[in-house]
């Protein structure tokens, strides 16, 4: 069993942006049916290499092409947003999914992104609580006061109540607003005061504590399966230190991340053994039989989508039947 993660990074160094989307469509038809679990699209705004800039046009693509695949979209960066508009557009994706495409919003932490909507950086808190607070209200298609006028979001969703939305983040201040809005909680990082503060701030707004998610500081968040490691790790080496170098650049002075590598060369990064791995068959295949859902990235870094399918289809081919005999 596994995920797959796109970003949609696509450096002038790799393939054209065409071939790699039209690749992650493909891959989420090809693997809904074989073992893929849910495909998880991402967001990020002026990066140099292209880093997905509008996750629910992508979503929207996937779920056309699929019937069965739930689809993520993590995460919405909310205060870039107009609540209202927002709601539209996942309520009409709810509606053709059939209530497949959940959501993860957070607050965001590139200050070059907000300047980029001309919204206020230093409000991002402020606003992002106004915002999520709408967006539950008209994703719901509840009719609701907003600004001294009423508002209802039409049509009504699929989804009762409308789409699925998580809160995600780092910080005590991102547990507490999932807390106090009733939503399920993913960290970015194992902070252990996170949950606490999750957990308390939902039973003081009289709310059920949901799932609170804190990864582990060594989680595997980009993974690889080949049937000679050593070889795929020249292959697919630069590449993953593509992604490891941007990620990196991204969160500078931001909060630790679960995903983030310190790592200056594939040698380095194939030591760690930690955020990016690559493993053998039997390797992958105690993974799953121990719990454990391998968290794939095809096109990680725009690699190119006949070297990305050759190892899509040894999970598929050779990992995905062992586990299932």
């Amino acid at each position: 069993m596994f995920t797959m993660r796109f970003d949609m990074r696509a450096p002038a160094t790799g393939v054209s942006t065409t071939q790699l989307y039209r690749a992650a469509l493909e891959m989420a038809h090809w693997t809904e049916d074989r073992g893929a679990l849910l495909a998880i699209v991402c967001e990020h705004h002026g990066m140099s290499d292209g880093y997905l800039p509008s996750p629910l046009i992508l979503a929207t693509a996937m779920a056309a092409r699929t019937t069965t695949l739930p689809i993520m979209v993590a995460a919405v960066v909310l205060p870039l947003y107009h609540p209202i508009r927002l709601a539209e557009d996942m309520v009409v994706l709810d509606i053709l999914s059939q209530g497949r495409v959940s959501y993860v919003a957070a607050i965001g932490y590139r200050p070059e992104e907000y300047d980029m909507h001309a919204v206020d950086f230093h409000r991002r808190g402020a606003i992002a609580e106004e915002h999520l607070g709408v967006l539950l209200k008209a994703t719901s298609g509840d009719p609701f006061e907003y600004e001294h006028r009423t508002i209802q979001v039409t049509p009504p969703p699929f989804t009762p109540g409308g789409p699925r939305i998580a809160w995600g983040g780092g910080s005590i201040a991102a547990a507490r607003r999932a807390g106090r809005h009733g939503l399920d909680f993913l960290a970015q990082r194992g902070d252990p005061a996170l949950e606490p503060a999750y957990r308390d701030e939902a039973a003081a707004h009289g709310h059920r504590p949901g799932m609170c998610m804190l990864p582990e500081d060594d989680a595997t968040t980009a993974l690889f399966v080949a049937d000679d490691v050593d070889r795929a790790w020249e292959e697919l080496g630069p590449y993953l230190m593509h992604d490891v170098t941007m990620y990196a650049q991204l969160n500078e002075g931001a909060p630790h991340s679960a995903s983030l590598s310190t790592a200056t060369s594939a040698e380095e990064l194939r030591t760690e053994d930690a955020s990016h791995r690559i493993v053998s068959v039997d390797e992958a295949v105690a993974l799953v039989r121990s719990g454990q859902m391998l968290q794939l990235h095809p096109l990680i870094g725009g690699l190119p989508p006949e070297v990305a399918w050759g190892y899509l289809r040894t999970v598929v081919d050779q990992v995905m039947p062992a586990v299932a005999g």
